[in-house]
């Protein structure tokens, strides 16, 4: 009997994911050893304390006896009402309950709106450095990912004329993250429009991935997409996941937003494929009226004093008095990107960097190549940790690349 492995799907070859690869599974295997480890990889609030407040937890409780039945595709009317009424409430005109879809957390939808969009080899275009989900789901459902730059020196914004100059005839979507996931980048209103007008041009479906809207810092501004569209089809993601901290709810949503006509056949397609997969999460959909028309949790966290604001200017602290980090300050969401000066370190290379880092010093971070991006001199980190764990980290990291320069001394000695 042949004993050769299953194949798998050869679309996979294409799929990184190192939030949660190898070296969380190295991790793993560290921690069962006894070893006690550092992780900041993943933007997991709860795993650090940061739970979802009491108001949200309890309307799952008392709803939990209502949650049997499957619910309809697009989520539970309540729901799907608060998520409308927030999105009208920031300016989106016309936005009803039924351009609403729930899903189990925004992953889910990220997918489900690539496969309802994409034939086989069409484009999205997206950002690089980017959450490597949406190259994932572009790649899974046939597309091809092209990748416009968010250079450090710029501030990880964009350019416009960069990403006009990549579309094609084959581009069909035109993917932001606002606030950024890795680097904490915050779009300003006027490359918003820019990037609006772009879509329009060409005729591109705009999608934006807006999960942590409500966490910015020092008067950064988060401008909503949708309400700048006009007829432009747009998609805007949220949910439940970071800035009500309840990852695993699993419940977000997407709002088509944009000139009904041209979305209609698109619609129907989104609709085809929730209800394939019958309905979201229902327990978990009981909490978002309540998250939205309840009391704002999240400012406090992120205003001076508060324990993210406190963890940010920890990375920004630590980095400055580094003399090979460096770092843009996040604007937003619960990550930051530092970059590595490699000029005493030739051939640095961030995935051997973060392996010995986490063999060697017990620190988990996520090489910043796993972002997708060319070069190999840049690492992600997440605020949630307590600021003197973060201190504690970087001052391991610091260390890491010290015994790398003096082994290179030692060898060309």
């Amino acid at each position: 009997m042949s004993h050769r492995p299953v194949p798998t799907s050869q679309r996979l070859e294409q799929v990184r994911y190192e939030i949660r690869g190898e070296l969380a599974r190295r991790a793993r295997e560290l921690e069962q050893a006894g070893r006690k480890l550092y992780k900041l990889n993943i933007g997991n609030p709860g795993a650090f304390g940061l739970h979802a407040p009491a108001h949200i937890q309890q309307a799952i409780v008392e709803h939990i006896a209502d949650s049997d039945p499957y619910c309809h595709q697009q989520g539970l009317p309540q729901a799907r009402e608060a998520v409308a009424a927030l999105h009208v409430a920031r300016g989106s005109s016309g936005v009803t309950p039924n351009d609403v879809f729930l899903g189990n957390g925004v992953s889910e939808l990220i997918d489900i709106a690539l496969r309802a969009l994409l034939n086989p080899g069409e484009e999205v275009l997206l950002p690089s450095p980017d959450y490597p989900l949406w190259s994932a789901a572009t790649l899974l459902n046939g597309g091809n990912p092209r990748y416009y730059h968010c250079r450090p020196e710029h501030g990880f914004l964009p350019d416009p004329e960069q990403i006009e100059a990549l579309v094609t005839a084959r581009t069909r979507a035109l993917v932001l993250i606002n606030p950024n996931n890795p680097t904490g980048a915050v779009y300003p209103r006027e490359l918003l429009q820019q990037i609006v007008a772009i879509a329009e041009r060409h005729r591109l479906v705009l999608m934006v991935d807006e999960i942590y809207d409500g966490l910015t810092y020092d008067g950064a501004e988060f401008v909503p997409l949708a309400p700048l569209c006009g007829d432009v089809p747009c998609l805007s993601f949220g949910g439940l996941s970071k800035v009500y901290r309840g990852c695993g709810f699993r419940a977000g949503w997407v709002v088509l937003s944009g000139h009904r006509g041209r979305l209609s056949e698109y619609h129907h397609a989104f609709d085809l494929l929730g209800a394939l997969r019958l309905c979201a999460n229902v327990p978990a959909q009981w909490a978002i009226p309540a998250a939205l028309n309840g009391p704002d949790t999240a400012s406090a966290l992120t205003a001076p004093g508060g324990r993210l604001h406190a963890a940010r200017q920890a990375v920004i602290d630590a980095c400055a008095a580094s003399p090979r980090l460096s770092v843009v300050a996040p604007g937003g969401s619960m990550f930051a990107f530092p970059g590595v000066d490699t000029r005493d370190l030739p051939g640095f290379d961030d995935y051997r960097f973060a392996l010995e880092l986490l063999e060697q010093d017990g620190v988990l971070i996520v090489p910043g190549s796993s972002f997708n991006v060319a070069y190999r001199n840049h690492f992600r980190v997440t605020l949630l940790p307590e600021p003197a764990d973060i201190a504690e980290v970087f001052r391991r990291i610091d260390g890491a690349l010290e015994r790398q320069a003096q082994a290179i001394k030692r060898a060309v000695a």
